[in-house]
């Protein structure tokens, strides 16, 4: 049998009856870990909610002789999310590792969304994972150890048309990872992102063209130079936060990783591209005369004007 590196660690994966948090969870189950298997089992836009998705992980777990506990909890209200973290100590007696993978879409373009859209995918994906983080990072500065893996995505990182909501929400959690990571770290905490890019169901909502042009804005169809495929499977992305998870990634703090396929990546962070200096302020005529040399070279626009019709 292949070595279990998370042997003994206790994991809660929310959002893991489906998708890519299920292979998380399945994975994580494989090497080891005692898993949480969190999921509200609603629809795509966050609508209903059924125990089956988070059963039928925990007992596909139990069935190749893991140690697996449903939570059917929302990871939206921060009492719900106690519960979710509270799942992990009732039943295992700890935290070793958190996965917020949670998530909803309802997208519409930004002059037609209404704020009920707006605020429900901010209070899924960037509320639920503060939320969970929060009450997870006592115990773990408490043990001074722990694993926290959150999901941002290239729409965030990026942009995507009809995503202000998500984008946003998936943008605020890669800083958030950045931060949080600053704060946790002296504690012997490692807090990293995944961007992931995977054939979900909620990327099956995305009409195909516009996955396959947002990608190729952004660089991320590689097969041609990778060999790997142009959108990955759910199950490609748990490869990475298991590792992320195991004691051997103690130093890999703060971090972003795009995956995709047999693709990883570790996604640089901000940093000055053009400068442009003087020694006392800036004139706006001068910045007409001087940013097209200097600061405007080779600028993209991601969405030029239509031509005026003639």
């Amino acid at each position: 049998m292949a070595t279990q590196h998370l042997k003994g660690k206790v994991a809660v994966v929310t959002g893991s009856g489906r998708g890519i948090g299920k292979g998380i969870a399945l994975l994580l189950a494989e090497q080891g870990a005692s898993v949480v298997v969190n999921d509200l089992g609603c629809s795509v836009d966050g609508a209903g909610q059924e125990a089956q998705a988070a059963d039928e992980v925990v007992n596909e777990i139990k069935a190749a002789g893991g140690k697996a506990a449903a939570s059917y909890d929302s990871v939206s209200e921060f009492a719900s999310a106690q519960k979710i973290i509270d799942t992990a100590v009732e039943n295992f007696g700890k935290l070793d590792i958190l996965v917020n993978v949670a998530g909803i879409l309802r997208d519409r373009m930004i002059f037609n969304m209404s704020e009920a859209e707006w605020d429900a995918v901010i209070a899924t994906h960037l509320k639920g994972t503060w939320n969970c983080t929060r009450h997870a990072a006592p115990l773990m500065r408490e043990q001074k150890s722990g694993r926290i893996i959150s999901f941002t995505s290239t729409s965030g990182l990026y942009g995507n048309p009809g995503q202000a909501n998500y984008g946003a929400a998936k943008d605020a959690i890669a800083g958030m990872t950045r931060v949080v990571a600053r704060e946790l770290g002296k504690y012997g905490i490692t807090v990293n992102a995944i961007a992931p890019v995977a054939q979900t169901r909620m990327i099956a909502s995305v009409p195909r063209d516009k996955q396959q042009a947002a990608q190729a804005s952004r660089g991320i169809t590689t097969a041609k130079t990778t060999g790997v495929t142009t959108v990955g499977e759910p199950e490609d992305v748990a490869p990475i936060v298991a590792y992320l998870a195991t004691d051997a990634a103690a130093n890999v703090n703060g971090q972003t990783f795009l995956v995709n396929g047999g693709l990883i990546a570790r996604v640089s962070d901000p940093a000055p591209a053009r400068t442009l200096i003087k020694r006392s302020r800036w004139e706006p005529e001068e910045l007409v005369a001087q940013f097209p040399r200097t600061l405007g070279l080779d600028v993209p626009n991601p969405a030029p004007p239509k031509p005026a019709a003639s």
